[in-house]
């Protein structure tokens, strides 16, 4: 078969199944987003902020003297002086995948994730910041919108603006390829963790590849920042409740500020985000 008929009949079958080329899919993405998050459509905000954790929620509520909004499964905090939503859609890939299609409903124009990660590389230290440049798709969710061969990536120019942020405010950050897992327990798994020095993942989480997947088939542009919250791979390194309460205590704070004033820099700059066309 012709190369030109292989591609219209793979564009064609992905076209089918994304929000934007489905009015009766649209309709019922921004009911369940409604429903989701306990907010109306029309608080959400062009440029949107993603977190796992209600602290950074109540840490933007307070800082911009918004309601949280708590809906059936999420919660959600609008500033709109600032053009800006945050979205706590806790945690794991399905859910992740399920908040950027829900959001491409209402054509975001950028989404920045604040997500925590585990450092794997030995010179990383708690604290640390990492820009993934691509994720590693060993999550079951992305597999559902793009085939298994397709790299998992950021959109570009939204990691750009948040690496100027970090160097204006002389912050160090690490970059490299993480690595997105469903495998909640792989630290007790021996031939998991082989598998991890093999290859060369600089960080270990939960949600970037099936974030980065559904935005880029759902045009909804996505970024994300990483704070390495445990060494996992060093002894002692697993996350405790008792070191989640001094990360959160130590670190949040530069966390959202970063996030929020990369989110604020997009909007001011005015530069297009969607780089890539179809």
């Amino acid at each position: 078969m012709h190369i030109d008929k292989l591609n219209d009949m793979f564009y064609s079958e992905l076209r089918r199944k994304l929000t934007y080329h489905n009015e009766e899919k649209q309709r019922i993405a921004r009911d369940m987003l409604e429903r989701y998050s306990g907010s109306n459509v029309a608080d959400f905000q062009q440029y949107i902020l993603l977190t796992n954790f209600q602290k950074y929620i109540d840490v933007f509520s307070e800082r911009f003297e918004a309601d949280v909004h708590t809906g059936s499964v999420w919660s959600a905090v609008h500033s709109p002086e600032n053009k800006v939503s945050m979205i706590d859609f806790k945690i794991g890939a399905p859910t992740a995948a399920l908040v950027i299609e829900l959001l491409s409903a209402i054509d975001p124009q950028a989404v920045i994730f604040l997500g925590m990660c585990g450092g794997l590389h030995r010179s990383l230290q708690i604290g640390d910041f990492i820009l993934p440049m691509a994720a590693i798709r060993d999550e079951g969710v992305s597999q559902h919108f793009i085939p298994p061969q397709v790299p998992s990536l950021p959109t570009f120019k939204i990691q750009k603006f948040i690496s100027q942020m970090l160097v204006e405010q002389g912050l160090d950050y690490r970059t490299g390829v993480v690595h997105t897992s469903d495998y909640r327990f792989w630290e007790f798994d021996e031939e998991f963790k082989r598998t991890l020095y093999e290859e060369r993942a600089i960080a270990i989480e939960m949600e970037c590849a099936a974030l980065f997947s559904v935005g880029f088939v759902s045009k909804a542009p996505i970024g994300a920042l990483l704070l390495v919250s445990d060494l996992p791979l060093q002894k002692g390194g697993i996350k405790t409740k008792e070191s989640a309460r001094s990360i959160f205590a130590k670190f949040t704070e530069r966390h959202i500020h970063i996030g929020i004033q990369s989110i604020i820099e997009i909007q001011k700059r005015g530069e297009h985000i969607r780089h890539y066309r179809w």
